[in-house]
């Protein structure tokens, strides 16, 4: 039987708190390392790989899986885990801004493209003018969703945002309409839309091939940064070399090959250090405090 969004969101905190007792109790005894790392990723292989390396390790990764983007930055900053792994540094910027939060980048892991994908159609040229595209609603995959649609020539924007939103779209000038949906809907809105705006750990689940994308952002241009992803944990714990050691497993080759292979070679890593990171997130929470 499947669980509603509420429900998934009540046995996630619950077994949070569980395993935060565990992580006390072991720590006071001296026993393993034990952290309780929350995610939207678990399940997959490449995220089973990641635990099953860290426990060879000396680590024992406790996942709490979430349903939806907002919940793990929660749970961290009400201290219901210990540090998460599913974002970039432009959404947790975001975050920090609109929660008035301090949730802090203590690693970096990786970046990925982000791709526009389709079921209906196999070419930029075949998505007919007045088309609809899905776009994630959350304002930081939103605005760079919107940079993949205008650099393919399908959205023009109104204005220099550096987050834009559907509102900034130009209806009249672009070939087609944005629906911005819930992140984890976008795979599942390509069979009533033209084309979606997926993001990555959404592509396996859905059976989505990463190289199949009509358009994409490139990871390496030098303002695709605010898009790495991190480690993130509260302020006070954003020295502990626990994190540290998370990025290093994640960067190891069992690891690195399992991300690869189910990224289809898209993904790429980024081992940029955690004051570098820090830095970034200042800059990115000011533009942000800003309105850019």
């Amino acid at each position: 039987m499947l669980l509603g969004t509420a429900a998934v969101a009540i046995v996630a905190v619950l077994s949070a708190l569980v395993a935060l007792l565990n992580f006390s109790a072991k720590g006071s005894a001296g026993g393993a390392n034990v952290v309780l790392l929350g995610t939207t990723d678990a399940g997959k292989d490449s995220w089973n790989t990641f635990v099953a390396e860290a426990k060879k390790q000396g680590l024992d990764i406790t996942t709490v899986n979430f349903t939806n983007y907002q919940q793990p930055n929660d749970a961290l900053a009400q201290g219901q885990i210990n540090a998460n792994l599913f974002q970039h540094l432009r959404f947790l910027a975001e975050y920090n801004v609109a929660h008035n939060a301090h949730l802090t980048p203590a690693a970096a892991t990786f970046i990925v493209p982000l791709g526009l994908y389709s079921h209906k159609h196999k070419t930029l040229a075949e998505i007919p003018r007045g088309g609809q595209i899905a776009v994630p609603n959350d304002p930081s995959n939103q605005g760079r969703a919107l940079f993949v649609l205008r650099a393919a020539g399908l959205v023009k924007l109104v204005g220099d945002h550096l987050t834009p939103t559907a509102n900034d779209v130009d209806k009249a000038a672009s070939k087609v309409g944005v629906v911005p949906v819930d992140p984890a809907q976008t795979a599942r809105s390509l069979d009533s839309v033209d084309g979606a705006v997926v993001n990555n750990n959404y592509l396996s689940d859905s059976g989505i091939d990463p190289t199949t994308a009509l358009a994409k952002d490139d990871p390496n241009d030098p303002n695709s940064a605010q898009y790495i992803n991190v480690i993130v944990a509260r302020p006070e714990d954003k020295d502990n070399p626990i994190y540290q050691k998370l990025a290093d497993i994640y960067h190891s080759k069992p690891v690195n090959d399992a991300y690869n292979t189910e990224s289809k070679g898209t993904q790429v890593a980024v081992t940029k250090p955690a004051a570098e990171l820090q830095a970034i997130l200042a800059q990115i929470e000011a533009k942000v405090r800003a309105g850019q």
